[in-house]
């Protein structure tokens, strides 16, 4: 019996549409593993069973094999622009679904996939800014700081988020937009004290912008795809986000030595308050708010915020109470992490929300902003070799977060076949109620 060999022009079509929902993936900092599987799963139910796909930091390639005595395709694509949207995420991944059901034709998907790639984001980018702010002032509560100093964390995280915007204009090289922020998160917050409005320490003030900055860069990826054996790609990922802590690095050392210079006061560090079981609520509170307002920067669909919000509490409640326990940050930080990625690995399809968005919403949280704001200061001011080792710590941290999400997310496989199972003998397994469906109305119709 001869095989069927598809047309050229057939395949063409497929491999673009494949390589598209690709590269909107990789675009989002999804893994190179899960983009890799997807333009496989997209491609196959297409009718191309036999497609290599090759990812890098910035290209994706498939290649169609249509037989020995036929030539084989070959299509590549180059990820110019990286972004978080999650909203056109969630909608490519809802695509991607419709695709592998055949639910849609190669035709109809290519045409849904332009109108979610030319749509614009679903709320203003003022909403974005405000989302950057209330994140910083959240970060500042669960450190221990009071209302004015959360206060001061938001406005200043606007004015860095919105001076960024004007330089996004201009092009210029995410590097030195994050040594202006730094220097600004930094500078600004020396600059409040030394009118002695403030009052109090500005280490929690540069705490908080510092994790700001720091939660857009795609740590999880890069550990994910170090893990799976991506190792192309991992290493774009950890030099850039080695590139943008950097800057950052840099920044908060500019603005540390010209204060010194300038003669501004350069006071001690302040420490977070210890954690005690008393605290272990507002921790909470304040990490559902922080990944909240990630996720509503970072454009997440109504259904998003609320699984961000659960998780970003999940990993506050969960740190806090290893730390209480005796635990070390990095023991604490990575189990937290994993528990995030279990639970987001396990829930999020079933919410039908993009597993991304919970693990690095949950995670941002727990990013090192203090600890490397410390570790800067007794480098730049203290002059002693002991910033070395703070600076290690939190290196230790980031990467115990990423690696315990990739970790969470493992353990979570097993556990969802097994679900998969049980709703294939006793029927669909109901999670969420009719409030949960009011609002994947509302998300489907923005």
């Amino acid at each position: 019996m001869a095989r069927w060999v598809p047309d050229p022009s057939v395949v063409n079509q497929v491999l673009d549409l494949a390589l598209r929902i690709g590269e909107v993936q990789l675009s989002s900092g999804a893994g190179a593993s899960d983009v890799t599987a997807t333009i496989s799963a997209v491609a196959n139910a297409c009718g191309l069973d036999q497609c290599e796909v090759d990812v890098t930091f910035t290209s994706i390639t498939v290649c169609c094999h249509r037989g020995p005595d036929h030539a084989p395709v070959t299509s590549l694509r180059v990820v110019r622009s990286r972004g978080l949207d999650y909203t056109r995420l969630a909608a490519v991944e809802q695509l991607v679904r419709d695709i592998t059901r055949h639910r849609t034709t190669t035709l109809d998907a290519a045409r849904r996939l332009d109108q979610i790639t030319q749509a614009k984001h679903p709320y203003p980018r003022w909403v974005a800014t405000a989302a950057w702010a209330g994140m910083a002032a959240s970060v500042t509560v669960l450190l221990g700081a009071g209302p004015l100093v959360a206060l001061v964390a938001a406005v200043i995280t606007a004015v860095i988020d919105r001076i960024g915007r004007v330089l996004n204009r201009y092009n210029l090289p995410f590097f030195f937009q994050q040594v202006i922020g730094g220097a600004l998160a930094t500078g600004g917050s020396l600059a409040v004290v030394s009118t002695g409005w403030l009052g109090e320490s500005p280490t929690l003030v540069v705490a908080a912008a510092i994790t700001v900055l720091l939660s857009g860069l795609s740590v999880v990826g890069a550990v994910q795809d170090a893990i799976t054996g991506y190792t192309v790609t991992a290493s774009g990922r950890v030099m850039e986000v080695a590139l943008m802590t950097a800057g950052l690095i840099g920044g908060v050392v500019l603005a540390l030595n010209m204060a010194k210079e300038l003669g501004l006061p350069t006071v001690p560090l302040a420490n977070a308050l210890p954690p005690t079981a008393l605290r272990l609520p507002v921790q909470a509170l304040a990490g559902a708010a922080a990944a909240g307002c990630f996720a509503l920067a970072s454009y997440a669909t109504m259904r998003s915020l609320m699984v961000a919000s659960a998780a970003g509490a999940l990993g506050a409640l969960g740190y806090g109470t290893l730390v209480l326990g005796g635990a070390g940050p990095i023991v604490a930080s990575a189990v937290a992490a994993a528990g995030i990625g279990f639970c987001g690995g396990v829930m999020a399809g079933r919410l039908r929300v993009t597993p991304l968005v919970v693990a690095v919403s949950g995670m941002t949280p727990l990013f090192p902003g203090l600890t490397t704001y410390r570790s800067l200061y007794e480098l730049a001011v203290d002059r002693t070799s002991a910033g070395v080792v703070t600076l290690m710590t939190a290196l230790g941290i980031a990467l115990a977060l990423g690696a315990g999400v990739v970790l969470g997310e493992y353990l979570a496989q097993p556990v969802r076949t097994t679900l998969g199972r049980l709703e294939r003998r006793l029927g669909p397994i109901r999670l969420v109620g009719p409030t949960w469906q009011r609002l994947e109305a509302r998300d489907n119709g923005v």
